[in-house]
């Protein structure tokens, strides 16, 4: 966590999306995904993106002015994923791999370039302009030279065959049906005008990713990789996927929904083997693992050291000199906006994000200013928390109750927002005592707070799953993250001098 909560919506148009705040209406229908906005989910919807980019014309667009689209959006895309990661060793291999694909890619005309991002999320995504953009998460869940190009090959075909300005087109058209129909005053007949918008949106959108995944295997092939990479990957994606929402309470995003932007994951694995087939049998092409895990050996892991650490229920942040304990039976997750969690199957949440408030402005004050609907004014009290000034509340909406805390600390307000759909007396005083672990810590606590980062080992003859599990630091599942990042089938023996990737300090 480093800024405050924003209002931008980013879609990733390539594999994954990931939501962002909204900050009014907490008491209302939205609660829930206000208060877990933000939150890196393998998700597989693409809601519409505010952050769109300008229509690739025929000939790719010079993006080298400073104030162009390209440049801004690139800006702007870099900023919300945490920045740039630079690792000598990975973006050689990968600047190796975008060459190779952009040769054998349908327009080979088009400059790529690439840039990792600094983000635990896994997800990629691409720019109309011909920027290919994937994230360390991304790169820690990939095994092998040939699935990151299956990645990277996807992304460029979203390019090639302009999907963003084929959805831009149809967006436009649906707005100026919806408009007609509203001036002549027909509002059922507008209504529908939506509705079929939006399905032929969704479908168009459901096409789009199954033409990039086609295009996208073929490209590999040509340029020398794996064709059966991308239902590799893809299948890592979907076990990764599983993990996450058994650990968030969330349903599949598998279960087939016709009004889903994206194709369910097992429908894209079976496409693209049934793609790779048309190329040749399994055994063809690069795979290149030993080189590849080589190129991410020590790649951090999960949380930015500048965003600080979930540990268990605990997140402490070094940078900022803060810690703070959830209740038991939390999920933390961390982002640059907030710190998130879950539990009791989704019937419970958190949030914790930091904001200015002036000086002048009292903690009471600030609760009752409007920046929450249905505060309950006769709950707020002030109170101290490790000796900082704080305030705390409850708000009330028509399926959620809500615990507030404002605490003043190091010239910023942190906000502690809770909630339940049945805030019971216990429940009560279980976030009570969370928010009074918030507190200050000392420097030495600060130093032995170290990240998390991606160790290649070689496995012996004698290694099994749980030995080289027991030299992970993983706190949540590390049995089925091994398995996970290693692409590793439960109970499955290892292969002596076979390299694989653990998590530690």
């Amino acid at each position: 966590m480093s800024v405050s909560i924003g209002r931008q919506r980013v879609s990733a148009k390539g594999w994954i999306v990931r939501p962002s705040a909204m900050v009014r209406g907490l008491a209302g229908a939205c609660a829930m995904a206000w208060l877990l906005a933000g939150c890196t989910s393998i998700d597989q919807t693409n809601p519409k993106p505010s952050v769109e980019a300008a229509a690739l014309p025929d000939a790719a667009p010079k993006t080298t002015g400073v104030d162009s689209p390209a440049i801004r959006e690139h800006k702007q895309l870099v900023h919300v994923f945490g920045g740039e990661y630079h690792s000598v060793a990975t973006e050689k291999l990968l600047d190796e791999v975008l060459a190779k694909l952009a040769v054998a890619s349908e327009v080979p005309s088009i400059p790529y370039k690439l840039t990792i991002l600094n983000s635990p999320v896994v997800n990629a995504f691409a720019l109309p302009s011909g920027r290919i953009y994937v994230t360390r998460g991304l790169l820690a869940l990939a095994n092998d030279t040939s699935e990151v190009a299956a990645v990277m090959a996807h992304e460029i075909a979203h390019v090639t065959a302009r999907h963003a300005t084929q959805r831009a087109e149809i967006e436009k058209q649906s707005a100026v049906i919806s408009q007609a129909a509203n001036v002549i005053e027909d509002r059922n007949k507008g209504r529908s005008f939506q509705a079929y918008a939006q399905l032929s949106l969704a479908s168009f959108s459901r096409l789009q990713e199954l033409e990039a995944d086609r295009i996208g295997v073929h490209t590999i092939a040509r340029a020398g990789y794996d064709p059966y990479a991308a239902s590799r990957f893809l299948q890592s994606l979907g076990r990764s996927s599983a993990m996450r929402q058994s650990l968030f309470g969330q349903a599949s995003v598998d279960k087939p929904d016709m009004m889903s932007t994206h194709p369910s994951t097992p429908e894209r694995i079976e496409r693209a083997i049934g793609e790779a087939r048309q190329i040749g049998a399994p055994g063809i092409g690069e795979i290149g693992r030993d080189r590849y895990l080589a190129a991410i050996d020590g790649l951090p892991f999960g949380d930015d050291p500048a965003e600080g650490f979930v540990r268990g229920v605990q997140f402490v942040h070094p940078k900022l000199g803060f810690a703070f304990t959830a209740p038991d039976g939390f999920v933390l997750e961390n982002s640059a906006q907030a710190v998130l969690g879950i539990a009791n199957g989704g019937e419970e949440a958190l949030r914790l994000d930091r904001v200015h408030v002036p000086a002048e402005t009292t903690l009471q004050a600030y609760l009752v200013s409007g920046w929450i609907d249905g505060l309950q004014e006769g709950s707020v009290e002030n109170i101290v928390v490790n000796g900082f000034q704080a305030a705390t509340a409850t708000a009330k909406g028509s399926e959620w109750t809500f615990r507030l805390a404002a605490i003043r600390y190091g010239g910023e307000v942190y906000r502690m927002i809770f909630a339940a759909k049945t805030l019971s007396d216990a429940d009560d005083r279980a976030f009570r005592t969370s928010i009074n672990t918030f507190r200050k810590i000392t420097p030495d606590e600060a130093k032995n707070v170290r990240p998390m980062r991606i160790d290649i080992v070689t496995a012996s003859d004698s290694d099994t799953e749980e030995s080289l599990v027991a030299k992970m630091k993983a706190a949540d599942r590390p049995l089925d993250l091994f398995r996970v990042l290693n692409d590793v089938e439960g109970g499955a023996a290892l292969k002596g001098s076979q390299r694989y990737k653990i998590v530690t300090e």
